[in-house]
């Protein structure tokens, strides 16, 4: 699988959908969604759907779909081509950029994970619509409760027969190709991330599975914490890993600071944000951080 496009601008979101099938136009179609990586503090989200004409249900399971889970790392892959090799199903990938997953759920009008989840299913949904797929059927792996889920998508796409259970991916076997396109990609998205910051071998680095459970990603977090900018953006800062180590090590900021704060400040063997700014320091010419350009901040000067 080909993710170049997301690992060349990796805090961009990107979509891909495969050449639909001849039979998926004009035969009923049945179509599965399933995520990888919601619960990793490094690293993308990714969502997919698999489809493939309803009387084909047995040809599908010929190429052993499974829960990806399930499989190893070679299992997967070696699917996932016959998957993509099939003359009769298609398959479709939405990758949800660290960036995006923490500025929605940080944002003073906050996005939950449940909410950039049911997106992300229902604009695959509809994209495979959008390219002429006759969807009968979806069988969805359930992100919260799911009745209400199941009653959200069917209100949203009448004349659909929605069906949403937890543990789809070992269910239905459209729900499991879906599952395997999903996890190829992140996993490639993930072995193949582009650093955008400077001034490390990111080569050399190991950042492990990327859950925060991991003892590499813990150790890649401690590592990699820069005091006043945070993490690469490899990381979700909304995830509580990370947010509590920011919390622990990181410079204390504040919009206004009051005597009050300041003190603290330096009870807590702090720096505040103040400290970074000095009246006489002389100008120098710095290249910016990528926290800022990775965001198409710009000087005002610049413009």
């Amino acid at each position: 699988m080909d993710v170049s496009e997301f690992t060349k601008k990796n805090w961009v979101d990107w979509k891909y959908l495969s050449d639909v099938p001849d039979e998926c136009k004009s035969k009923d179609v049945m179509l599965g969604v399933d995520e990888a990586g919601r619960g990793p503090v490094l690293g993308p989200m990714v969502y997919g759907i698999a489809y493939c004409p309803v009387d084909k249900d047995e040809e599908l399971k010929s190429l052993d779909v499974a829960d990806s889970k399930t499989l190893k790392l070679e299992e997967r892959e070696a699917i996932f081509e016959r998957i993509n090799a099939s003359s009769f199903v298609g398959w479709g990938i939405h990758i949800l950029s660290p960036i995006t997953i923490s500025n929605a759920m940080l944002s003073r009008s906050k996005c939950n994970l449940n909410t950039l989840s049911h997106d992300a299913a229902i604009g695959l949904i509809q994209a495979a619509l959008d390219a002429g797929v006759r969807v009968k059927q979806v069988f969805v792996d359930t992100v919260g409760p799911p009745e209400k889920y199941q009653e959200k998508l069917s209100k949203l796409f009448p004349g659909i027969q929605v069906q949403v259970s937890k543990k789809a991916d070992s269910l239905f076997p459209t729900v499991s190709a879906a599952s395997i396109c999903a996890k190829v990609a992140r996993d490639i998205a993930l072995k193949d991330w582009q650093f955008s910051e400077k001034g490390t071998d990111w080569q050399k680095v190991e950042y492990g599975s990327g859950y925060p459970g991991d003892p590499k990603t813990k150790q890649f977090l401690r590592d990699h914490m820069d005091p006043t900018f945070g993490f690469p953006t490899l990381v979700r800062f909304a995830w509580s890993t990370a947010s509590d180590l920011l919390e622990k090590e990181a410079v204390l900021f504040t919009w206004d600071e009051t005597e009050e704060e300041a003190a603290k400040s330096k009870k807590r063997n702090k720096r505040s944000i103040s400290d970074m700014f000095g009246t006489t320091s002389p100008k120098r010419n710095l290249a910016r951080h990528a926290f800022f350009t990775s965001r198409n901040v710009l000087h005002v000067s610049d413009f």
